[in-house]
């Protein structure tokens, strides 16, 4: 993981931790910084957690850290900016807090920045096992990963982009509207998610209808539905017999099922035990070989 855009005494400071339970670093311009380690906020200190008040390291210059992190060429992210983050190299996501400049009822830029929060991708290798096992043992079915922000939506499916392509040879295109799911570079260096297609840009509904037409995918893998555009494109997949497969911030169950989806999937907590829905947010009962026997007929 690089992390070469923040200053040295917080990538001095980071060493002494394990990255795999890093998650998250806010910088707030003139107060301590923040981390969120093993599930829990805690101010930074000079060798890892602070230990007292003396210890803590404070952020004062918010943005050369935001400058740096762009390589010098902060306009080349305008289009993700209006969306009040940028995603950088390795996936890392930059949320921005500042003045939100507007235009026709939409953010146009933000400026006088204020603070900025950094969150840390993770590879977890295996995490998706009991839903792959549970649901896609006879194949994908589309399905939506639904939680609060933070509990691991995208590093699952990160996983389960992996798992399929271990389970059978099939077309898998990853539409990565963040670049955050395989965050792959300008050279083409991301997460090894195997034999996949991806497909990056900023608008899912502008970009689906052509990926479709282009790589002809039996899977498509994509991130954080919200509002009628992305509804509308999943719903376009799916009325192309293609498989979706995809996660979002909306929890409010009324509101799920009105997508065109199979099965819910809804995280709880980190490392915790997926909660398996119906598309009529029936709890799924896994019945092996019965549940495979009717899908198949279902199709055929």
């Amino acid at each position: 993981m690089s992390l070469s855009f923040l200053p040295d005494d917080i990538k001095s400071a980071l060493s002494h931790l394990n990255y795999n339970f890093l998650t998250e670093i806010r910088l707030r311009r003139g107060q301590p910084v923040i981390i969120e380690y093993q599930g829990a906020y805690r101010y930074l200190g000079r060798y890892g957690v602070s230990a007292n008040d003396a210890d803590r390291l404070y952020i004062l210059d918010i943005s050369s850290v935001l400058n740096a992190a762009t390589g010098g060429c902060i306009y080349g992210y305008t289009e993700q900016i209006k969306s009040g983050f940028i995603t950088v190299e390795h996936g890392v996501r930059i949320g921005i807090a500042g003045e939100y400049v507007t235009e026709n009822g939409k953010v146009n830029t933000i400026k006088n920045i204020t603070s900025l929060n950094i969150r840390i991708p993770h590879d977890v290798v295996g995490c998706s096992g009991s839903i792959v096992n549970s649901l896609f043992r006879c194949g994908p079915v589309s399905t939506l990963i639904f939680s609060k922000p933070g509990l691991g939506k995208t590093t699952m499916l990160r996983d389960i982009a992996r798992s399929i392509i271990k389970l059978q040879i099939c077309n898998v295109l990853i539409f990565d509207e963040r670049g955050e799911i395989a965050a792959i570079d300008a050279y083409g260096d991301g997460f090894d998610l195997g034999a996949v297609d991806v497909v990056r840009c900023y608008n899912k509904k502008g970009a689906i209808a052509s990926a479709v037409r282009a790589m002809k995918p039996q899977i498509i893998i994509t991130d954080e539905l919200y509002g009628s555009d992305d509804i509308a494109a999943v719903k376009y997949i799916t009325d192309c017999g293609i498989t979706v497969i995809a996660s979002s911030h909306v929890c409010d169950k009324n509101i799920l099922k009105e997508m065109p989806f199979e099965y819910f999937v809804e995280l709880k907590s980190i490392n915790g035990q997926p909660i398996i829905y119906d598309k009529n947010f029936n709890s799924y009962c896994d019945s092996s070989a019965d549940d495979c026997a009717r899908r198949f007929s279902v199709r055929g």
